[in-house]
């Protein structure tokens, strides 16, 4: 088969910065080709034109249409001819997008197939988040679901709160997001007097970033030689108008806590193995989520974490057993369960065997590459 995935971002050096949708692309990616697939990424939003292979992946960079107050119409019309006439020369079978703003709303293939792979759209965040989302973009986002040969979700939370929010009657295939075990094998050399918790991931309000230091100040008072590590980008933060939560985080902090936490901003994809494989715990509070990389990543890589139990996270850890799932408000608990990972490094490292258990029978890449040829045949046969 040959398959193309329709994107906003994609983690290259030349296609500019990523995030979660960009990494999970490539995860199944590598996944699909090593299965003989054929893949093509085309990836819109980029200063020019170019094609390039990435490890046997075709990255296809194309420019938005500039023209004013006809942009966003052009620019889809223009995606639409490119993927007509890769259809037509055999080029592509099928185009995946994902369901976020509603790319394809618009974009209305002669007869190649279009599926939307449900990463969380703007309106399943918001109301976790519980703001007003756009009407536009819910618009888009209902009409490019409606309008799909065919629906995947990563989980069955964002499959269930999608449809009742956008009041969609269609059929949804859960396939989880995945992970190469390749990428993120654990050195198992950490010191157990290495007492780091480390986040990383954006640093923003809904990924519960203004928590991390409440919580922090809580696990310093039980274990004053605990230390905080912060990697990834800063953000805006859509509540205050901030230009950076981080400058919002710091007064949250004690002294104490403030002066064993670091911040060392965004780091290349490549590095992220190493800071996670130094880590003691790895910690996730975050209020809205559909399936994060980053949890996959930290299990790959067998560590202990303690997370968010909102919605989504059931389906990734078992409270207990694979990690600890707490409210990301509960500040003192969530501190206590940090600290007893941090004592009891037996009780980590059973949570880390467990979690990359989960990773091997559930979210290996192979696993989720051959679920999603499945699923694509079905849609090419129904198509036909």
């Amino acid at each position: 088969m040959n398959i193309a995935f329709l994107t906003p971002e994609y983690p290259h050096p030349l296609t500019g910065s990523s995030g979660g949708i960009g990494t999970s692309i490539k995860n199944l990616a590598v996944g699909l080709v090593a299965k003989g697939q054929s893949v093509r990424i085309l990836v819109y939003g980029q200063k020019e034109e170019r094609i390039f292979d990435d490890e046997g992946i075709v990255v296809q960079q194309i420019r938005n249409v500039k023209c004013k107050g006809l942009s966003w119409w052009l620019t889809r019309k223009k995606l639409e001819r490119m993927i007509n006439d890769l259809h037509v020369s055999q080029t592509i079978d099928l185009v995946e997008s994902p369901d976020w703003t509603g790319i394809t709303s618009f974009i209305q293939p002669k007869k190649c197939p279009v599926v939307i792979r449900m990463n969380g759209s703007d309106t399943y965040f918001c109301h976790l988040e519980q703001r007003p989302v756009k009407r536009i973009n819910r618009f888009h986002e209902r009409r490019a679901l409606h309008n799909a040969n065919g629906l995947i979700s990563v989980s069955q939370f964002t499959a269930y709160v999608t449809k009742e929010l956008l009041q969609l009657q269609k059929e949804m295939t859960i396939i989880p997001n995945g992970i190469s075990l390749n990428n993120f094998e654990s050195s198992g050399t950490v010191p157990q007097t290495n007492k780091t918790i480390l986040y990383f991931g954006t640093l923003i309000r809904k990924k519960g970033a203004l928590e991390l230091p409440l919580i922090f100040n809580e696990v310093v008072k039980l274990h004053p030689e605990a230390t905080l590590r912060l990697i990834g980008k800063d953000s805006a933060d859509v509540i205050t108008g901030s230009t950076s939560t981080w400058a919002l985080m710091q007064p949250l902090f004690s002294e104490e806590a403030l002066q064993q936490t670091t911040y060392s901003g965004g780091m290349p994809y490549d590095q992220m193995r190493n800071q996670i494989d130094l880590a003691t715990v790895c910690v996730f509070p975050t209020f809205a989520e559909a399936l994060p990389v980053s949890w996959l990543e930290a299990m790959a890589m067998q560590k202990a974490i303690v997370a968010s139990n909102i919605g989504w996270a059931n389906e990734m850890l078992t409270d207990g057993v694979s990690g600890y799932l707490v409210s990301p408000t509960d500040h003192e608990q969530y501190a206590v369960k940090i600290v007893e990972l941090l004592n009891h490094p037996e009780k980590a490292s059973e949570f880390g065997i467990k979690a990359k258990e989960k990773i091997v029978h559930t979210f290996e890449s192979k696993v989720i590459a051959q679920k999603s040829i499945d699923f694509y045949k079905k849609i090419l046969y129904e198509t036909i």
